[in-house]
């Protein structure tokens, strides 16, 4: 059984936001708990809070982090899904043996104990599921394939969640499913970053579309007849030497906190490691070069590692590391090919882009996007894999308008989150009218700039720095006329936010998401409904984009219609 304080908190989540009028039958798990359901009066965003602390845990204020809820949509809500799915499978699939209910009683394995196990399923967090004898406990092992037939170390042991954490010793024998020659990281099973490395690009697509599936199945809390079938990830053209920016870093000297609080400057006794953290620790990896990074920013981590190792005794704490890849266009007429040692020259047709690393926060880094330009603070967020934005730019753009056969003409396009203009100024030219809001004063300074190095008038596609949950105060436009664009951080749109998009009642919503459960989530309610506001749409697609090849991340697309509300004429009543 999933945690109280999780079911508590997604019974309450869910049910204070829907309309009450609906009721749960599509979540008989919930039912299993005595709550009465929050009348119409209930705060407009108390289905957001956690579950009030008891009184040891609020006197207790060191409470250990496992005893703390899950974070909704989190990874750890994630695997607890995925853990009671396997186990309900099994049970399902195969007829355990007779002595089962004595094993199921069995203590736990005492930790750092060794275990041979065969691995069932990969987890939507990218770690696999193994099932021990009994079936009746899940360990989580990462690094693995289903099918793999591995020896892991248990680290931690959840007995009431069913599932316990390891660390991969070794693959005793491997699956057919597993391909060891296509690693390219002498760090891979050690650094946290990447988790595939082992699988063929075909697989990790369609893992990644499974992950879409069941977070629509897990978090939406809608009837599987009012989700389309998930189309298959998009994946990226390049596998590896796609990423644009890269954060390594490394720790202070040993007692440099004690030395800072007596005021004496703490010492290095020798270079510290440099680089990613090891799975499953808050120890650093010393790493000298990371395949997944663009050519410029692995020759950046070479040039920044050497000039820290170079003049460690001037930091007295440890520091994080920023490399973030900038381009130049160049014409072919004006370009003279030289050598260098700090640029990498890739000839693009009738341009050639001349790629350097940034290491300053506040330094203006230059993406070029098909046929548009972006500039922003180097420290800023920006899309990381610049090889799949023209095909997920274009697939927004071809799906951002309803079919011509609806007859409804949408003239108008808000862009929620819209940090520095991506889809407001690529979707520019499709609108009458185009406002990008964000909250970050920066970000919509820079969007204007970007706006104006893309040619676009200012009374076609403006930007104002605003709350995203006031935001549809702000913009004068006719619903029937508008679309939505919505892009928000991993935690998903808040309650009030999606009360006034329902309130509002655009023709069509777009939302992106790096996180596809807090999406599922969030789509759920604006299908749904939510107190004293109906849910108004219906998804049109869902598609994941493949933006991180090689980790467990997926990109999600849903598109959304506002409901055809049919006529007694037209129903036949």
């Amino acid at each position: 059984m999933l945690r109280p304080t999780i079911l508590l908190r997604a019974f309450h989540r869910h049910y204070s936001s829907i309309n009450p009028q609906i009721k749960p039958d599509f979540a008989p798990w919930a039912t299993n708990w005595t709550m009465s359901s929050p009348g119409p009066d209930s705060a407009p965003n108390e289905s957001r809070k956690r579950p009030a602390p008891s009184n040891r845990q609020s006197k207790n204020k060191k409470q250990k982090k496992a005893d703390k809820p899950a974070k909704e949509g989190g990874s750890e809500e994630v695997l607890l899904f995925d853990v009671q799915d396997l186990l309900k499978r099994f049970s399902l699939d195969n007829k355990p043996p007779a002595d089962t209910e004595e094993n199921a009683f069995k203590l736990l394995p005492q930790l750092y104990t060794e275990l041979e196990l065969t691995v069932h399923a990969i987890s939507s967090t990218g770690d696999a599921l193994a099932l021990d004898p009994s079936s009746k406990h899940v360990y989580v092992v990462p690094y693995a394939v289903p099918g793999d037939k591995v020896t892991a170390k248990v680290l931690k042991h959840f007995e009431k969640e069913k599932y316990s954490l390891t660390d991969l010793v070794k693959v005793e024998k491997p699956s057919d499913r597993r391909d060891d020659s296509l690693i390219r990281c002498q760090y891979f099973a050690s650094c946290s970053g990447c988790q595939f490395q082992m699988l063929p690009y075909s697989d990790q697509l369609a893992h990644k579309k499974s992950i879409v599936v069941k977070a629509y199945k897990n978090f939406s809390m809608l009837d599987p007849q009012l989700v389309p079938t998930v189309a298959d990830t998009i994946g990226s053209p390049l596998e590896y030497g796609y990423r644009t920016k890269l954060t390594p870093h490394f720790d202070g000297p040993p007692g440099g906190r004690r030395d800072r609080r007596n005021n004496k400057k703490p010492s290095w006794t020798e270079v510290p490691p440099i680089g990613f953290m090891k799975k499953g620790t808050r120890k650093t990896i010393d790493i000298e070069d990371c395949p997944i990074g663009t050519d410029a920013v692995r020759m950046g981590m070479k040039s920044e590692r050497a000039r820290v190792t170079k003049h460690i005794d001037t930091y007295s704490r440890g520091a994080t590391i920023l490399l973030r890849e900038s381009t130049e266009r160049i014409s072919k007429s004006k370009y003279e090919e030289k050598e260098s040692t700090d640029t990498i020259f890739e000839d693009r047709g009738d341009y050639v882009h001349a790629k350097t690393c940034i290491t300053d926060q506040t330094a203006i880094s230059t993406e070029f996007i098909d046929d548009f330009t972006f500039q922003n603070p180097a420290g800023a967020f920006f899309q990381n894999n610049n090889s799949i934005l023209p095909t997920f730019t274009n697939y927004v753009r071809q799906h951002i308008l309803p079919p011509k056969s609806s007859g409804h003409k949408i003239l108008n396009l808000i862009d929620a989150y819209s940090g520095s203009g991506l889809f407001t100024i690529s979707l520019a030219s499709l609108f009458q009218k185009s406002v990008g809001i964000d909250i970050s004063s920066s970000s919509i300074a820079f969007a204007s700039k970007n706006a104006k190095l893309n040619n676009l008038p200012e009374e076609q596609a403006s930007f104002m720095a605003a709350d995203a949950r006031d935001l549809f105060k702000s913009v004068e436009f006719d619903a029937s006329e508008t679309v939505v664009v919505i892009d928000p951080p991993r935690k998903g749109c808040d309650d009030n936010f999606l009360k006034q998009l329902l309130k509002f009642g655009p023709e069509r919503v777009v939302y992106v998401s790096c996180n596809v459960h807090t999406q599922a989530r969030d789509v759920g309610m604006l299908v749904r409904g939510m107190i004293g506001v109906e849910g108004t749409y219906e998804i049109e697609s869902l598609v994941g984009f493949d933006f991180f090849p090689q980790t467990s991340h997926v990109e999600g697309v849903a598109v959304l219609n506002k409901k055809v509300v049919k006529t007694e004429m037209e129903t036949g009543e």
